[in-house]
Formats: structure tokens, sequence, C-alpha cells
């Protein structure tokens, strides 16, 4: 992982773990191996791939026996993936804008949430002492979200990776979109204004001011209906860009960040 952990918020979901004897619930390692597989929707080719892929270091033979070396490989396909994701779906974003978004979706936060809502942190096979001590560190559940890809794409392919990782963190990316993809408003609102409100912003201009040769343009978002409070910019990309600014932060209940000025 390339982020840093960050203490979870009061109101994440807890991390459910169960060790692999069965005593706990039942939930035994085979068990835990049928139960994930139901979870991704994937069935392995190759199980002992699952296996390995959710077996943490404390419950693992030896250290080469757990999920680290997916979890190495599982990292660099999820970034693969997201990249390729991104660059297919935003085309107007810039490079910048693409590396923030993608960080955010990859990070631990991301993932590890990825993983508890899938129900992967009751697939792990840990050992007594983790799930007896609640001692675990919360990254354990993203590294398992990472092994698991790295099994999946080992044992079927690209394509089922790319597919299933669409469906389990899209949310992810367009929350990021939004709040990452800050320097481009127009594509975050078109983003907003297409889920939430099934519409497309227009533009509208309101009027024009000062010399040929130095005009200011006063432009509205129009999304359906609704016209939003309209901005200045020295041309019409820059007062387009500040009106999609403009809209997102009324449709947020935010101060406007460009206030229209006689």
């Amino acid at each position: 992982m390339n982020s840093t952990d960050l203490p979870p918020p009061e109101n994440e979901t807890p991390i459910q773990l169960v060790d692999g004897t069965g005593e706990a619930d039942g939930t035994d390692q085979a068990s835990k191996l049928v139960r994930c597989q139901e979870i991704i929707e994937y069935q392995f080719n190759d199980p002992s791939l699952l296996h390995s892929a959710l077996t943490h270091a404390s419950g693992a033979v030896h250290r080469l026996a757990s999920n680290e070396r997916l979890e190495f490989l599982g990292d660099a396909i999820l970034g693969l993936t997201v990249c390729h994701w991104l660059y297919e779906e935003y085309p107007e974003y810039n490079e910048g804008d693409l590396t923030r978004i993608k960080s955010a979706v990859v990070s631990r936060r991301s993932c590890g949430k990825a993983a508890v809502e899938l129900g992967l942190d009751r697939c792990l096979i840990v050992g007594r002492g983790v799930t007896r001590n609640r001692s675990f560190p919360r990254s354990l559940v993203s590294d398992v979200f990472e092994s698991v890809i790295a099994a999946m794409y080992l044992d079927g392919g690209d394509e089922v990776v790319r597919v299933r990782l669409k469906k389990w963190l899209r949310r992810e990316v367009e929350h990021a979109v939004e709040t990452q993809g800050s320097s481009n408003f127009k594509s975050s609102l078109q983003q907003y204004a297409q889920r939430e409100m099934s519409s497309t912003p227009v533009y509208r201009l309101v009027r024009e001011s000062g010399p040929d040769h130095r005009k200011s343009f006063l432009i509205a978002a129009v999304i359906a209906d609704r016209q939003f409070t309209a901005a200045w910019g020295s041309n019409k990309k820059d007062a387009e860009q500040h009106a999609a600014s403009n809209a997102l932060a009324e449709l947020r209940g935010q101060p406007l960040p460009f206030p229209e000025q006689e």
C-alpha cells in the first residue's frame, strides 16, 4: 500500500474475526473458503490459491504460507486495474486529477471498507491469539482484499478482477471523483448531476462585460430547470468552470467559491 493508515471513524463497521477452528461459530477453514467464493461470486479452479489469500501470518504454518506474497501482487494489480478504469471512463481529467482519485480509491481505508462490506473479514484464517486478544491491526482487512484480488487474477485472469472491482469500488470511485478531481468542476458536476438528478448540466451565458480585447463572461450552470448562481471568468472556459464550482457548492450546502459581483 502506498498510503498510510488513518484512524477509523467512530461509525466505521467493526471488523469481525473468527479463528479457523470452528469453535467460535462453526466456521472452520473449509467453510471459510466456501463462504468467500460465494461472497466474491467466483469459484476457484485452484482452491489452494484462495486458501493462501485468506491465511494471515498468525494462522500460517510458516511465513511463506501466509497471504503476504499475494498481497504484494494484489497491490500492483489493484493499482493497474483502477488506473485503467479511470483512464477509460474519465478522459477529461488530467494526470494530476487521476493520480489523486486513484490514491483515494486504493487507500487502506477504502480497501478495508470494501473488504468489511463484502464480509471478507469473517473469511480470514487467523491464529487464536488474534481473535482472543483483539489486538490485530485494521490494515489486516485491506491486506486480505488485495491478496484475494491477486488470487482471482492468477486463477481466472484480469477480466475476472476488473468486473468485480468495478462493482465493489464503484461508490469509492464516484466519491473520489467528486472530492479529489476538484480541478475539473465541470466534470465533477456532470458526474453528480447524472447520478443524483438523472440530468446533464448545460451552461448559459448571462452577460458579457468589458471591451473586446478584455471581455469577461458571466455564466450560470443549469440542471433540468434549476439555474445556479452565475460566475465570472476572463474567458468562457474559466467562467463555466467557476459556474460549475458554484453549482456544486449550492448542491452541497457550502459557501459559494465564486460569488457573483457586479
